[in-house]
């Protein structure tokens, strides 16, 4: 590849260079609350897009999401951002209609990379049935890629991250560890298939997962993990049921070679402060595994459905990781 490492050219790489939830909730708190009865969901949630009523047979989904790259493969980069912002609209119970993209380079940047970039979202795009119909770039000195996602879903079939029951199996249906992948990535120390696997990972759509989701029987609760790592995003699910959840950090399905590279110092800086803010919402066991609980922190691209089920409506290909029990609302015991 011609000219620098696409990861070289960025602080930090894929969700992982979000605004930390806490300062994200400060910089909002004050802003004017939403009042428009059209919108189904909205900022006063923790839902993954927006929904706005159009008829009463059919909403619009919304949502934008865009990052750094976090591999140096052009096109794999397009791929992983587009996928990780169509995720949100099956995190909705939605299906995609339309997307367009949103991009930052620097002038200098060569156009067979930006090119590649938009192609690698082109193919994602193509993937999930959709079609890239505009954009806006501009100047940037980090490159910056994602889309504008629109989609449709019945009002009375929309998915929240709210409304889990005690009782209720939490269900992943991707294995972790992209965000320790690819800060492994930027200092050149992850094997070939560690990084083929995860990128394999990341450019899956959600649609399966949320399929199978709705073949078992409808969720209580479903939300995508991202930026905030798993406990986070469980935090969010659990305290919008007002209930508490139980992870079993045993049981989380991790992706080939992730381990090894966390023990060896792979941790990002962001899924390190995901696990420094779990301490104010979470409560780890005596002994447990504080490699396994990084893991648990670690901020995700693209990553899976983490759904609140029915005992008896485990989605085929997932794995049950949980559950959902009275206690503090939003309060997480890891074991």
């Amino acid at each position: 590849m011609a000219g620098p490492r696409l990861t070289s050219m960025a602080v930090g790489g894929g969700c992982a260079c979000k605004l930390p939830a806490a300062d994200l909730a400060e910089v909002l708190q004050g802003l004017p609350a939403v009042t428009d009865a059209r919108v189904l969901a909205g900022t006063t949630g923790f839902d993954d897009a927006a929904v706005v009523s159009i008829t009463g047979d059919i909403a619009l989904v919304q949502t934008v999401d865009f990052f750094t790259p976090l591999v140096d493969d052009p096109f794999d980069f397009g791929r992983i951002a587009a996928t990780n912002a169509i995720s949100d609209v099956y995190a909705m119970g939605g299906e995609p209609l339309c997307a367009l993209a949103i991009a930052g380079f620097p002038r200098d940047l060569d156009p067979d990379t930006v090119r590649a970039v938009f192609a690698g979202g082109a193919a994602a795009a193509a993937e999930a049935g959709i079609a890239i119909v505009g954009g806006h770039t501009i100047v940037d000195p980090e490159p910056k890629y994602g889309l504008v996602v629109s989609g449709t879903v019945r009002p009375d079939a929309i998915w929240r991250n709210a409304g889990g029951q005690v009782g209720d199996v939490l269900v992943l249906t991707k294995a972790l560890g992209t965000g320790v992948v690819a800060n492994a990535v930027r200092a050149d120390a992850v094997p070939a298939d560690v990084l083929a696997a995860a990128v394999a990972s990341m450019t899956t759509l959600n649609r399966e997962g949320a399929r199978a989701l709705r073949a078992a029987g409808e969720p209580h609760a479903v939300t995508d993990v991202t930026g905030f790592g798993l406990v986070g995003h469980l935090h969010e699910l659990a305290e919008a049921s007002n209930l508490a959840a139980r992870l079993n950090l045993r049981d989380l399905p991790i992706l080939p070679g992730v381990l090894d590279l966390a023990r060896a110092g792979h941790v990002p800086g962001g899924s390190r402060r995901n696990r420094e803010a779990a301490d104010a919402y979470a409560t780890f066991a005596d002994g447990h595994d504080e490699l396994l609980a990084a893991i648990a922190c670690d901020a995700q691209t693209s990553g899976g459905l983490l759904a609140a089920v029915p005992a008896g409506a485990v989605p085929a290909g997932a794995t049950v990781i949980g559950r959902l029990e009275e206690g503090r609302a939003g309060h997480v015991l890891v074991d």
